[in-house]
C-alpha cells in the first residue's frame, strides 16, 4: 500500500520550498546585481568578481543623498508609527468599550474599511493641493500626516482584537474600586495590550518606509525617502544598476529587522479572535 502519509509529506515540503525560492529568488538576484560592475550587469554575467563599489557608491559618493533619504524615512516612519498608535489605540479601545452608540462605531468602522480599500493614488492629487495651500507642500511634516491616514485603519482593527481578548471582569473589578475609565485604560488595559502594540506598530513602520507612491508627490529632493530614492537611480538618460541594486538592499535591512522583532506578535495579532 501507499503511504499516503509520506507522500502529502513530501508534497507539502516540496510546496513550501518552491515558494520559498520564489520569494528569496528575486532577492537573491537583486544581491547579486549589487555586487557587480556596471560592464558586468549590462552583459548578463554569470560568473563576476564580486565588489562593494555600488555601495560604497551610494553610501559615500558626493552626488548621492541616500544617507539623507534613509535619514527621512525613519523620521517619517517612526513618526507617523507614534503617531497611529496613539490615535489608533484610543479610538479602538473606545469602539469596543462605549456600546451606547453602537451605530456610530459601526459606521466608523465602515468607512475605515471603505478608506483602505481606496488606492493611495487618487488621494495624493487632493492632499498635495491641501498641503500647498497649507505651505507643507514637500515636507517631511507633510508624509507623516498621510502615512498616518494610510495605515490608521489597520491599527484601529487590530486594536480592536486585542482590546476584544481582555477579560472585562479585570475592568469591572477597578471600577468597582473606584478607578476611572483613563486610569484603567492607563494602568490595565494598554499594559496587557502591549503585545497589540508592538504588532501594530511593526507593521505601521514597514509600511511607512516602503511607503512610495505619496512620498514621490509630496516630498522635494532634500526630503525624499528611501523609495524615492531609489527610483531616481533611473535617470533619463542612464540607469545606475548597480547603485540601484545596493541602495535596494541597503532599503530592506530596516523592514527585515522590524519584521524579525515583531513577527511573533504579528502573527498572533492577525489570527486574533479566529478561534475561540
Amino acid at each position: 500500500m501507499l503511504d499516503l502519509r509520506g507522500s502529502s509529506r513530501f508534497v507539502g515540503i516540496a510546496l513550501l520550498s518552491l515558494g520559498v525560492f520564489v520569494i528569496l529568488a528575486p532577492f537573491l538576484w537583486v544581491f547579486l546585481q549589487s555586487l557587480k560592475y556596471e560592464i558586468d550587469i549590462l552583459q548578463g554575467s554569470w560568473l563576476f568578481k564580486p565588489t562593494a563599489f555600488n555601495y560604497a557608491d551610494v553610501l559615500y559618493s558626493r552626488r548621492s543623498d541616500f544617507p539623507e533619504n534613509v535619514w527621512n524615512s525613519l523620521v517619517v516612519a517612526a513618526l507617523s508609527t507614534v503617531g497611529v498608535l496613539a490615535i489608533g489605540t484610543l479610538a479602538a479601545y473606545a469602539l469596543v468599550h462605549f456600546k451606547s452608540r453602537a451605530i456610530i462605531s459601526r459606521v466608523f468602522l465602515g468607512w475605515t474599511l471603505i478608506f483602505n480599500m481606496i488606492p493611495p493614488l487618487t488621494l495624493v492629487g487632493p492632499w498635495y493641493l491641501v498641503f500647498r495651500e497649507v505651505d507643507l507642500a514637500g515636507t517631511l511634516s507633510a508624509v507623516v500626516l498621510t502615512h498616518i491616514a494610510l495605515n490608521l485603519p489597520m491599527t484601529i482593527w487590530m486594536m480592536m482584537a486585542y482590546f476584544r481578548e481582555i477579560p472585562t471582569e479585570i475592568e469591572e473589578a477597578a471600577m468597582v474600586d473606584g478607578c476611572r475609565r483613563p486610569a484603567i485604560f492607563l494602568r490595565i488595559a494598554l499594559p496587557l495590550a502591549v503585545p497589540g502594540l508592538i504588532a501594530a506598530g511593526v507593521l505601521a513602520f514597514v509600511f511607512s518606509w516602503n511607503e512610495f507612491s505619496v512620498a514621490l508627490t509630496l516630498t522635494s529632493r532634500h526630503t525624499a525617502t528611501v523609495p524615492v530614492a531609489i527610483s531616481r537611480f533611473a535617470q533619463q538618460y542612464e540607469v545606475q544598476y548597480g547603485q540601484m541594486a545596493a541602495a535596494s538592499i541597503l532599503s530592506t535591512l530596516p523592514a527585515l529587522l522590524m519584521m524579525f522583532i515583531g513577527q511573533r506578535f504579528i502573527v498572533r495579532g492577525l489570527t486574533m479572535g479566529a478561534v475561540k
